[in-house]
């Protein structure tokens, strides 16, 4: 009898023990089951981990069970005895309970809502969309940026879009929970947009990216990063030290654009890529220089010093900058109609939409500094591309440095040849 009272007091401390049957939508996780379920699967999963002699995660019990109802078919609801199984919840940093945890794949963020169904339900149909989106390449809404300006990055992607380009980048290290994080999402996607085609913008969900926010030893959200144009190192970061809004973080960009951009190449159009490379900028600046015979090697080697020196005075503007000699593509010169005003000729094209301003001054260092000041603060005349399309280019040998020499004539001899009078 004696011996009958004892087990079943051992079957009710046992079954005090779980918090959820076999029939609730709860699945039970183990340190037998924890990886081949959660971290080896692309399932998103929401986990809570628990003691079962702890009063509040018994008081969550009846939310927990209505959330997993709820997401079932859609999102996995565990649970994990963390007293018991202190091997998986010492891995993932548990101290107190209940401790509820978001995991994709073997990335985990912290659950930060109310411990209500609705809050659950809310958190996991949020990581949900993320990954659908992040499996876009884009960025989900309530994330740091819904616009496409504002690029996703991820441990798996930063060096190949960051470290490994020649850009400059300002990297968001954010948290999807973090207030500021929010407050900042509408002024970095409006600074994205404004600063497309000179300066990248990122944003990296730090709680889930946790490599890359730890090698930048992100310990607060949010937190700004420069990355340098040109050749990057692992540790080349630079703290971003500006203002929230918009216009504060495309100012400081610029000025950091201006530090670190070169100046830019000035280019011969010898062929197809190197007008569509050109095109490809914001502006592009298309100088026609005259022919070799007519301007030797010393006169050309003087235009183009001339180009270089404005090239770098307005090199943060990140417009292209080519030339070709005169009559050497045709196509382009009746296009921006460069051929009636004698050379060297210059006009600046905007191939997006397709229009272009001729400069009208003299082809001089003060002419052309004018001309392209007046354009930069949107000022002076436009006209659009004939034809309604960016010119062809011909292919052509590009220049060798030297003076240009006449063609050989040849030689008559009229020593065999009869010269008669006319008859009259």
């Amino acid at each position: 009898m004696l011996h009958g009272y004892f087990i079943g007091i051992l079957l009710c401390a046992t079954g005090s023990l779980a918090l959820y049957d076999s029939s609730s939508d709860v699945i039970e996780l183990t340190p037998s089951n924890f990886d081949k379920l959660v971290t080896n699967s692309d399932e998103i999963w929401i986990i809570e981990f628990f003691a079962p002699w702890c009063g509040h995660c018994k008081s969550l019990v009846p939310e927990y069970k209505k959330a997993a109802r709820a997401l079932k078919g859609i999102v996995k609801v565990g649970a994990l005895d963390a007293d018991e199984h202190r091997s998986v919840s010492q891995k993932y940093g548990v101290t107190g309970f209940p401790t509820i945890k978001i995991f994709t794949g073997s990335k985990h963020t912290p659950y930060q809502g109310q411990r209500t169904a609705e809050g659950f339900v809310e958190a996991a149909l949020k990581a949900a969309k993320e990954k659908a989106y992040e499996n876009l390449g884009k960025k989900s809404s309530g994330s740091s940026s819904d616009k496409s300006d504002v690029i996703t990055l991820t441990d798996s992607n930063f060096k190949e879009l960051v470290l490994d380009s020649d850009d400059l980048w300002l990297v968001e290290f954010y948290a999807p929970w973090c207030g500021h994080c929010k407050n900042l999402e509408p002024h970095w996607a409006k600074a994205a947009t404004e600063l497309k085609g000179k300066v990248k913008l990122g944003a990296l969900d730090a709680t889930v990216h946790t490599t890359m926010a730890s090698r930048y030893q992100v310990q607060g959200y949010p937190t700004i990063k420069l990355f340098p144009s040109g050749k990057k190192s692992s540790d080349s970061a630079e703290d971003y030290n500006g203002g929230r809004t918009s216009s504060d973080i495309v100012t400081w960009a610029l000025e950091k654009l201006a530090e670190n951009v070169p100046a830019p190449d000035i280019i011969q159009v010898v062929g197809e890529e190197t007008l569509k490379a050109c095109s490809e900028k914001p502006l592009c600046v298309v100088s026609i220089l005259p022919h070799i015979l007519d301007c030797n090697a010393a006169c050309r080697n003087d235009y183009i010093s001339i180009l270089k020196r404005l090239g770098d005075k307005y090199k943060n503007k990140m417009w292209g900058w080519i030339w070709a000699e005169a009559g050497a593509q045709p196509a382009l010169e009746d296009s921006l109609e460069l051929g009636g005003f004698g050379y060297p000729a210059m006009a600046v094209v905007n191939a997006k939409k397709l229009k272009f301003s001729t400069l009208r001054g003299s082809f001089s260092e003060t002419g052309i500094n004018e001309f392209l000041r007046d354009l930069s603060f949107g000022r002076g005349q436009t006209a659009p591309v004939k034809g309604a399309e960016m010119p062809k280019a011909v292919t052509t040998e590009p220049w060798d440095g030297k003076d240009g020499e006449l063609p050989l004539e040849e030689d008559i001899d009229l020593s065999d040849i009869d010269l008669e009078k006319d008859e009259l």
